[in-house]
């Protein structure tokens, strides 16, 4: 038996993994990259099957955020070209919820820009998200920033399942990313959203200059907070932004990030979110066998690949898109 698989073993065990442990997945050698991925396999295949949960993003407000992420094309500091725009109306929101719908795709996300949102904006996403749950049932998640208590509140009444509020980068290398916020902010819009009974979604940037040091402490620090979902983004530098041409990874490295994050969270979803197509390239399809969920479409401010595209990678995986129909069960 390879030492992958005793590991995961001792993970399905109810073991947790070492420090060390943790870094030597990251410095797996290239040449033992399948055997790592078949090990984190049994592991996901464990808690989710051959199942991949399907999320698509709606970007309702566009830009003019006075935050300074040094990642990010909508902050205050960027100069790169983008589409800025206040909150999309009603209608907006609803197309593409029936978008969403018509994709057989299980979750759709709501995301706005800003430091977080006004009460306006919290009366606003509120509205649409009670015409979809009544027409679509959906599960919805929002992602609006920081968030106060009694907007934490105010969203749960109205039908959101889950709240995304990633913490990007680990407590020690968050001030090289962004000085407008502090990691405990982050925190606490995650600790606030348990509190009122939504899931809490956080996850990280990989590639941002961080250490592996900094990678195994950002998945033991959800794994503290108990992250239902986790997004994990690999760095797409964008121009005009603070990490403009930073280009620290490859694909194979992707890959024992995924794996990483599944031996620390075997429970929870683990998503292949921003940057696969162009940090995972032609290897992307061997990353669902450590996670078990992708976003579909455009990002925020990237494109995407064509739904087509990725429902075709998944039949050739053998993979199962999970329905509606199973994700509404699970809600219950």
């Amino acid at each position: 038996m390879n030492k992958w698989m005793e590991l995961a073993d001792r993970v399905l065990d109810g073991l947790e993994i070492t420090n060390q442990e943790a870094l030597s997945i990251l410095e797996c050698p290239d040449d033992d990259v399948l055997l790592l991925m078949h090990a984190a396999f049994q592991i996901r295949k464990r808690y989710y099957g051959k199942k991949v949960k399907l999320n698509m993003i709606m970007n309702a407000k566009s830009g003019l955020c006075p935050e300074n992420c040094g990642y990010c094309s909508q902050s205050s500091i960027s100069t790169a070209p983008i589409n800025s725009y206040r909150m999309v109306n009603k209608d907006t929101i609803l197309e593409g919820a029936k978008r969403a719908h018509d994709l057989n795709i299980g979750t759709y996300c709501i995301v706005a820009s800003g430091r977080g949102p006004s009460n306006k904006d919290v009366d606003h996403v509120v509205d649409a998200v009670k015409e979809i749950k009544t027409t679509y049932g959906l599960k919805v998640c929002a992602c609006l920033g920081l968030l106060k208590p009694e907007q934490a509140k105010r969203l749960k009444e109205a039908g959101v399942d889950r709240y995304n509020h990633n913490l990007n980068t680990s407590a020690s290398n968050h001030a090289n990313i962004t000085t407008s916020h502090t990691y405990d902010d982050r925190v606490n819009t995650v600790e606030t959203v348990k509190e009122y009974g939504m899931s809490p979604c956080s996850g990280v940037i990989v590639g941002m200059k961080e250490t592996k040091q900094d990678v195994v402490d950002m998945a033991n620090s959800l794994k503290a907070l108990d992250a239902d979902s986790i997004p994990v983004n690999f760095l797409h530098a964008i121009d005009g932004t603070p990490l403009e041409g930073v280009k620290e990874l490859n694909p194979l490295y992707c890959l024992k990030v995924l794996a990483l994050f599944r031996f620390i969270n075997p429970t929870k979803e683990i998503r292949i979110s921003g940057g696969r197509e162009v940090n995972l390239r032609s290897l992307q399809p061997l990353g669902l066998y450590a996670a078990n969920s992708i976003f579909v479409g455009d990002y925020l401010t990237t494109a995407g690949q064509e739904e087509t595209e990725d429902h075709k990678m998944l039949l050739d995986l053998g993979f199962e898109v999970e329905s509606v129909e199973e994700m509404k069960a699970s809600l219950n």
